[in-house]
């Protein structure tokens, strides 16, 4: 049915109000957006570092589409179309030897099957993980989440959480104990600012969980599939966790998460299950986006250098295409107003960083076109 509403009436009067947004978007390709009057942007957000092939890449719509010929839909109860073939991609490239991949439609729903397989193999029932650390809004990830405006009115929340200084190993020592499952981890927390881990602290965690019998669980959400320069940012360190969660950028924007767990840590019939999860199209987009990646992958960290390189005066922090820059809460709404007046959208993240998480397929001259807007933006609010 027709409606006289504008798309922002219609969502002040119908839609809940859980997001504050007036701009809406609506064509994309590569590494550019366009709005419903027609403008350009340069997107170094990406969708929240989701559209990792760029906007609308050939290769994934046309996988997307060709599937949708074949067969959109069918419940895990038979063998899907390309399941089995990314749950082996998504393990050879997370060199987890041996291990197995579980799919879900959402990095909080990994992240929520981590913590079911941490609880249910090793019989502990809490967890620990790091202040300013964030998993997910489902009610099990937003356990382990620490942010406590979206936590604490929710609360009381299961699994039981403590919360330790990220990069503090002696807290980390004394907070795992006994009834520990598992401690989980970003590599780097990006919605933090972009904060990544100190050296050392994975080695730290590995050798801290295999003393005391717990799990380690890399939230590779937001630094997977090739964000940081390698698939994985625990690649970076000489540690393998037990289990890692993917999601964002596995699908190049099509909803797709996963968990890979190591040899020994599986589901089994009954203990999980979700009815969407792994789906055809989910399948084809993720298998699709892999296949792009893999030409990718060797520029990213050279494409993160240059880009650093390009803002080195206002201290940027990073790895790969995943940056941070230090602003202040108040001035970094005005550079992101900036940005995006003149045609780059950025994105305001905790402690007033300016986050950049651009597509990986991102070219050198979009990178420093992108960068001559920001850094403008810094100096008029200088």
């Amino acid at each position: 049915m027709a409606s006289d509403m504008t798309s922002k009436e219609l969502e002040d009067k119908y839609f809940m109000k859980a997001f504050g947004r007036d701009l809406k978007i609506v064509k994309g390709s590569g590494s550019y957006v366009w709005d419903e009057n027609g403008k350009k942007y340069l997107d170094m957000l990406a969708g929240i570092a989701v559209c990792s092939t760029g906007h609308c890449h050939p290769k994934v719509v046309d996988a997307i589409c060709r599937q949708a010929h074949e067969l959109i839909h069918i419940s895990n109860l038979f063998l899907v179309p390309g399941q089995g073939e990314l749950a082996k991609e998504l393990v050879e490239i997370s060199g987890l030897k041996n291990g197995r991949a579980f799919f879900s439609n959402s990095g909080a729903e990994a992240n929520e099957g981590a913590l079911k397989l941490a609880r249910i193999r090793t019989g502990r029932k809490n967890f620990v993980a790091f202040v300013d650390g964030f998993h997910g809004r489902t009610m099990g990830s937003l356990a382990v989440t620490y942010k406590p405006a979206i936590r604490e009115p929710f609360m009381p929340l299961e699994p039981k959480c403590t919360f330790v200084e990220y990069g503090n190993l002696e807290a980390l020592e004394k907070a795992v104990d006994g009834d520990t499952a598992a401690v989980i981890v970003e590599g780097v927390q990006g919605e933090a600012g972009v904060v990544p881990a100190p050296k050392g602290f994975y080695e730290g965690i590995r050798r801290i969980c295999d003393e005391k019998g717990a799990l380690m669980i890399c939230d590779e959400v937001q630094t997977g599939i090739g964000r940081t320069g390698k698939w994985f940012c625990f690649q970076h360190t000489g540690i393998t966790p037990d289990i890692i969660t993917i999601a964002k950028g596995i699908g190049s924007g099509f909803p797709m998460g996963a968990l890979v767990a190591r040899e020994g840590l599986t589901f089994n019939a009954g203990e999980h299950g979700s009815t969407f999860a792994g789906g055809p199209l989910a399948c084809a987009a993720a298998l699709a986006t892999l296949d792009v990646l893999k030409g990718v992958l060797p520029d990213v960290s050279k494409k993160g250098e240059i880009l650093m390189k390009e803002l080195a005066e206002f201290s940027p922090r990073g790895i790969g295409l995943i940056i941070g820059i230090p602003a202040g809460e108040e001035r970094a709404k005005k550079i992101y107003d900036i940005c995006l007046k003149n045609g780059v959208i950025v994105n305001c993240a905790s402690h007033g960083a300016i986050r950049l998480v651009p597509p990986l397929t991102i070219s050198e001259e979009e990178i420093k076109a992108a960068a001559a807007v920001i850094k403008d933006a810094f100096k008029q609010t200088a």
